[in-house]
């Protein structure tokens, strides 16, 4: 009644049973040991002692994660790079920006200058400014149209489920921009494809 099985009639046993399948919904690792679990929970528990401590611990926290984030500027990695400026769309539509001269990225000097030359009263610096002005703006917006246009058909064609929403402003903003001033920097150089 109380007797031990053989051992071979164990194995034959447990041969004769299926394998049990794995859950396609598993956590993905294995279930750690409760000495591994009970080191992990006290690693969790232990504060700093004084709330000096505490705020410098937090504080070199929150600098190695701002360091992470100002490398993935410089570098592109999409792992640290803030939310806005995430993902395989963003970055295609960052490299069609950068690969082109556009016209809105001179805005800024241009606009510097009718600034300048408004300070002379002479009847010609007003026809000037007025022609300077209105050529500025309107090739700004000639050129965004045609941007905003490549940038979606290039989104379309290699990411034809992708959302786009927010593309049309993150990319006028982006052609807006000074390109030494743009962040992330730029990953193509002009005339390079993307």
């Amino acid at each position: 009644m109380f007797t031990r099985k053989n051992q071979t009639e164990t194995a034959a046993t447990a041969a004769a049973q299926p394998a049990p399948e794995a859950k396609p919904d598993g956590k993905g690792r294995p279930t750690p040991t409760r000495k591994e679990a009970e080191a992990a929970r006290k690693a969790a528990l232990k504060t700093p002692a004084t709330r000096k401590d505490m705020a410098r611990a937090e504080r070199d926290r929150r600098t190695k994660e701002r360091g992470k984030v100002r490398q993935a500027m410089s570098t592109g990695d999409d792992r640290y790079l803030p939310p806005r400026d995430k993902g395989p769309v963003k970055g295609l539509a960052r490299n069609v920006v950068d690969s082109r001269r556009n016209v809105g990225e001179y805005l800024m000097p241009v606009l510097v200058i009718i600034l300048l030359v408004s300070l002379i009263r002479a009847p010609w610096a007003v026809s000037a400014i007025y022609l300077l002005w209105v050529i500025t703006i309107v090739g700004t917006i000639v050129d965004s149209f045609f941007l905003v246009r490549r940038v979606k058909r290039e989104v379309a064609a290699r990411f034809p489920d992708a959302s786009t929403k927010g593309l049309t402003t993150y990319t006028i903003m982006r052609s807006t921009q000074i390109r030494r001033l743009r962040l992330p920097k730029p990953q193509v150089s002009r005339g390079d494809s993307y």
